[in-house]
């Protein structure tokens, strides 16, 4: 047996839960209050690393990307530093005492007792610890400070007198513990320069107007403020801007968010005048220069959902001074060929930006001299004149900041979602579920009928596979035998003679809930919208129409016929697919003074109507699915779930890189099953799963499918919580591919490995992240069997030993913490 050890996202898993997450929304604030407030907030100190003088960048938790090493012996946490430095620590709470210890790195530039230092502790005007002159190979010298209630304090490297060569030091296993007995690592604090990052007063916004830069033009505009803070904290910003002399008004809603460190804004533009504007073009919603400090930004993004094996595939590229990346969606649908989804990573901290757009978006991220990143985006085109009394909206933009290290910020990201950005039907997140349909036996619903729909029911009930919702997919409608006819939105009377109430009132009685497929936006030839209302229809040349949602009248017929059809037919769960590039048909419907204008009110309408049937409808589901996972933008987030999250095949290795993607955006999504193999199935698990089995058969593993649907129950509402990728990501056979779930709140979590059939090694280690330093957890696999009992920082520094004998073969491990030892 062969053991491995991967790290995951080139970072150190660190023992304490983000308790800088308090600084980072204090910065959110600063910001927020620059740009939308109109007052730059000066003299707040934020809890953080204020590095005042140093000869080298201060590393957090190791050099080169390896641990810091103090004669030999290694230590994952701490801050390593080149004499001379100083560095200010300003703490989140009172301190009761800092604790690290302090020695010469070891490494090949210092070995042979090259570099020579001193360490000091400051608290006040006290100097509360000195070290002797150190050399590498000595061994580290324990360092343990009463701090006395300080917020701040310093530690100090010099050079020893001789000059700093050689001089790389490391204060290891640096923690402060709190007055109130929490326990802090100062690697998890945001490190700054002397000072937090500037935040000036500028629009975070731009466009041209007339041949001009908004940037110039709002200068002499008129500009009026206001800002209301709501029952649950959050801050409401409005911000209007008006042309002096002529009608363009731009208005800016901005949320500040009260218990993350995130802030949103959506960009209106109207024409208050009797006549035209001028052409308004290039609108950016996103357009902002972050200072990033010493060295390059790295650029993380993902692909989108084009229904390929590596769907969600993470990227990265460094942004030097003159880079210049431009990325885009393809088609109209906003996550077709890339995800809008971002996070710019320096040194020590980074930015989350997101644009909303259920459209065609690009962005651009450049970087400048001086440790800058240039950051805009917004709809691809834009360039049209406002008529008289018109509105127009842009994408939505959210910012996160943070200043610790990815993988937490991405768990940061993944909580505002489930908490803030995901539906709440009856005021609750949506759980768990599983679901069945019988589309691989019936060719989607075409050849489906109420008596084989209640069937299958039946079925997986005598099983003992419990469903949540049964799933009628594409083609239940008159739709002349072939499912893509779409545009005749009634029930098939032929095959479903009481309707598809006959079937929900079957399952219903059975406690089980039903989903319905629709796809209103593309209508084909030989269909009633096609025939009666060619008026509301878009077109791109011969083949399929698009139902224009920037009509009203249009609109506002799906959406009475929607409605009517949810109500008669008892549907829980409304799922609209897309299965078209609309982009083409919006841009033949502009005239050149018009461009966007289109694609703005098909967007507004597209929204408008999930927001009406949700009002009609406050208990309804919503399911987004545009050819798979092409429609997975924030604001269609914000209103509907996505249960299929790819229309490729479901292969397991092509699954697993699927999660291993998707879960670091969208906590919650799904996919099918179909595998009574158990590592075919766990690399198929997700939050939602959707059973298809041809249970007609008796000759199935049912024992098994049974088992595997009783585990993925108990463990499904841990994927739910913090997602740790555990393994480089890998296309290949050959290697292995993990995770980690983690719910620090109820001190459980789960870890799924997987080792692909082509891999030589039985035996993995992996550390694991954020667990509480001071516990013990039991272990247990997903069948029960007793795991042994380990400590946290075992789990965390050595990490957890994984054995998977079968090639391929998966392991379902769980922890529940214990105790927390004194």
């Amino acid at each position: 047996m062969v053991g491995i050890v991967s790290a995951a996202l080139a970072v150190t898993p660190s023992l304490q839960y983000p308790l800088a997450t308090r600084a980072d929304l204090l910065l959110a604030r600063r910001w927020a209050m620059a740009k939308f407030g109109g007052k730059v907030e000066t003299g707040i100190r934020l809890p953080g690393l204020y590095v005042h003088a140093n000869n080298d960048p201060v590393q957090k938790n190791s050099r080169a990307g390896r641990p810091m090493n103090i004669a030999g012996k290694q230590y994952r946490r701490g801050l390593y530093c080149h004499a001379t430095s100083r560095i200010v620590v300003e703490l989140p709470g009172p301190g009761s005492r800092f604790e690290a210890v302090c020695g010469i790195d070891s490494n090949e530039q210092t070995s042979g007792g090259r570099g020579s230092v001193d360490f000091a502790v400051r608290v006040g005007d006290h100097v509360a610890f000195r070290s002797p002159l150190m050399r590498e190979g000595m061994a580290g010298r324990p360092v343990r400070v009463d701090l006395g209630g300080a917020t701040q304090f310093v530690l100090e490297i010099s050079d020893g007198g001789d000059g700093i060569a050689c001089d790389q030091a490391d204060w290891a296993d640096a923690s402060v513990t709190l007055a109130d007995g929490s326990t802090l690592w100062l690697a998890d604090l945001p490190l700054f320069g002397p000072e937090p990052p500037a935040v000036d007063s500028a629009a975070p916004f731009s466009f041209v107007y007339g041949n001009e830069q908004s940037k110039n033009l709002l200068l002499h505009w008129t500009v009026s403020r206001a800002m209301r803070t709501a029952e649950d904290g959050r801050v409401h910003y409005t911000v209007i801007y008006d042309e002096p002399t002529g009608p363009l008004r731009v208005r800016c809603e901005a949320v500040l968010y009260a218990d993350f460190p995130t802030v949103e804004w959506t960009l209106f533009l109207s024409n208050r005048g009797n006549e035209k504007t001028p052409i308004v073009a290039d609108v950016k919603s996103l357009d902002i220069e972050y200072g990033v400090g010493q060295g390059p930004a790295v650029l993380h993004y993902f692909t989108g959902s084009p229904c390929t094996p590596t769907d969600y595939e993470p990227h990265q590229t460094r942004l030097d001074a003159g880079s210049d990346v431009a990325i885009a969606t393809s088609g109209g649908r906003p996550t077709n060929s890339n995800l809008p989804y971002f996070n710019i990573e320096w040194n020590g901290g980074g930015l989350i930006a997101v644009l909303g757009w259920p459209g065609q978006w690009s962005a651009r991220f450049r970087g400048g001299d001086g440790g800058s990143v240039h950051v805009s985006g917004g709809q691809e085109l834009t360039h049209f004149t406002l008529l008289p009394g018109e509105e127009v909206r842009t994408p939505r933009v959210v910012l996160q900041f943070w200043h610790s290290d990815r993988a937490t910020a991405q768990n940061v990201w993944r909580r505002w979602m489930r908490m803030h950005n995901s539906p709440h039907p009856a005021g609750k997140p949506v759980g768990p579920q599983f679901a069945a349909c019988s589309s691989h036996q019936f060719g989607e619903m075409i050849h489906a009928n109420d008596a084989n729909q209640k069937l299958f029911v039946d079925r997986y009930l005598e099983e003992g596979l419990k469903l949540d919702y049964w799933w009628m997919d594409a083609g239940w409608y008159v739709n002349n035998g072939n499912w893509p006819n779409t545009g005749t939105w009634e029930v098939d009377r032929k095959r479903f003679p009481g309707g598809l109430r006959s079937i929900t009132d079957h399952t219903h009685a059975k406690g089980v809930r039903s989903i319905v497929w629709f796809e209103p936006e593309r209508v084909n030839s030989g269909t009633w919208l096609y025939d009666t209302h060619p008026e509301w229809l878009l077109t791109a040349g011969d083949g399929d129409r698009l139902l224009d949602l920037g009509n009203d009248e249009a609109r506002r017929w799906w959406t009475d016929h929607a409605d009517r059809l949810i109500t008669e037919e008892g549907i829980d769960l409304y799922r609209t697919d897309f299965n078209i590039d609309p982009l083409a048909f919006w841009r033949a419907a502009d005239a050149p003074d018009r461009q966007g204008i289109t694609e703005i009110r098909y967007v507004t309408g597209f929204l408008t109507y999930l927001d009406e049937l949700l009002r009609r409808h406050p208990n309804l589901v919503m399911d987004t699915c545009a050819s798979g996972g092409r429609r997975n933008d924030i604001e269609t987030l914000r209103r509907a779930v996505p249960l299929l999250r790819s229309d490729y095949i479901l292969e397991p290795v092509a699954q697993q890189l699927h999660t291993y993607g998707i879960a670091q955006w969208i906590p919650f999504f799904g996919t099918g099953v179909n595998s009574s193999d158990p590592y075919v199935f766990w690399s198929q698990a997700c939050p939602h799963i959707t059973g298809c089995w041809d249970v007609r058969r008796k000759d199935l593993d049912y024992p098994t499918i049974r088992t595997l649907i009783q585990q993925w129950r108990t463990v499904a509402p841990l994927m739910l919580g913090d997602f740790y990728p555990l393994t480089p990501y890998d296309i290949g056979t050959a290697g292995w591919m993990a995770w980690q779930y983690n719910r620090p709140e109820d001190g459980k979590g789960m870890i799924m490995a997987f080792r692909r059939p082509n891999s030589a090694y039985e035996v993995a280690r992996y550390p694991l992240f954020r667990l509480e330093p001071k516990a013990t957890y039991r272990l247990r696999d997903v069948s029960g069997k007793d795991l042994g009992t380990h400590a946290a920082t075992e789990l965390m520094d050595k990490g957890l030993r994984v054995e998977i004998p079968e090639n391929p073969g998966v392991a379902v491990v769980l922890y529940e913490r214990l105790a927390a030892r004194r």
